[in-house]
């Protein structure tokens, strides 16, 4: 080997450490760019939102914060009450685009258990969403797309999947997208709180079914082992609680208080009467 490929060795090795930590460092940016949107909350489906691409996290000015507030108050959400089938949220956004500035998009999947029987007796394997949530950036411009645009056909070239499916939508006033999130969440906590319920019931219905499996087993034997004696086991029924009655108002003793109560209402009416 010669000199010249000796000094050289340790150049490269430099270059290709650097080489590995630019693209580390490259890598790591792009993770950061793709990261998932910020608007989503516990109980939203990532697969039905569509949010804007050019999120950035920067320090929060007053300025920023009342620019926000100002952005947030001017912009408008409109609901539609029915998603045709295999429509997907880009597709939504990429229709509403042409009518006026579009924030976020958000469609709410079927419930679970109809997409299993659908998936289960149909070819169609593909989420599908019932209803949605759009977003636009001025709120008249929101309420005239929901006017212009409910109950008429979605339309597009001949031929196209949707063509001739009809939109279902209206405008929400006064309706913020916080309060979208606020209340996906709240149905969501519902639904968590729900599941734990019927866990801990069904946890205490296979404790109580494995406890009478114990028990029937444990009878059977001491059964087998009566058999092997020659006697025969007499199961004892349960003993009744006595339970505690209240006495009829045909006993004696009732009879007999109901007298002396009457007695001592006259006496004080008599009293009452001498007084007065």
């Amino acid at each position: 080997m010669s000199s010249g490929e000796l000094t050289a060795g340790p150049s490269r090795r430099r270059d290709s450490v650097a080489s590995n930590h630019e693209d580390e460092e490259h890598n790591s940016s792009d993770e950061e760019t793709l990261s998932e949107p910020g608007d989503l909350v516990d109980g939203m489906d990532p697969t039905g939102f569509s949010g804007l691409s050019d999120q950035t996290v920067k320090p929060i000015t007053r300025e920023a914060l009342e620019e926000f507030q100002r952005i947030q108050d001017r912009a408008g959400v409109l609901y539609i009450s029915r998603i045709p089938p295999g429509m997907r949220p880009a597709k939504v956004r990429h229709l509403m685009s042409m009518h006026g500035e579009v924030g976020r998009v958000y469609l709410q999947q079927e419930d679970a258990k109809r997409a299993y029987l659908r998936k289960k007796y149909t070819a169609t394997k593909k989420a599908h969403f019932t209803e949605g949530w759009v977003e636009f950036k001025d709120k008249k411009v929101a309420r005239t797309v929901a006017d212009m645009l409910n109950a008429q056909p979605i339309g597009g070239k001949k031929g196209t999947r949707w063509r001739d499916d009809v939109w279902t939508m209206k405008y929400l006033p006064r309706f913020k997208w916080n309060m979208l999130t606020e209340q996906v969440a709240h149905e969501a906590a519902i639904h968590a709180a729900k599941l734990r319920v019927e866990l801990s019931q069904s946890r205490l219905e296979q404790q109580d079914y494995l406890k009478n499996v114990e028990l029937a087993r444990v009878l059977e034997k001491r059964v087998v082992k009566k058999h092997e004696k020659g006697e025969e086991m007499e199961l004892k029924p349960l003993k009744e609680r006595p339970s505690k009655k209240r006495p009829s108002d045909n006993t004696e003793d009732s009879l007999q208080l109901r007298k002396k109560k009457k007695s001592s209402e006259e006496q004080l009416d008599g009293i009452l009467s001498s007084i007065f």
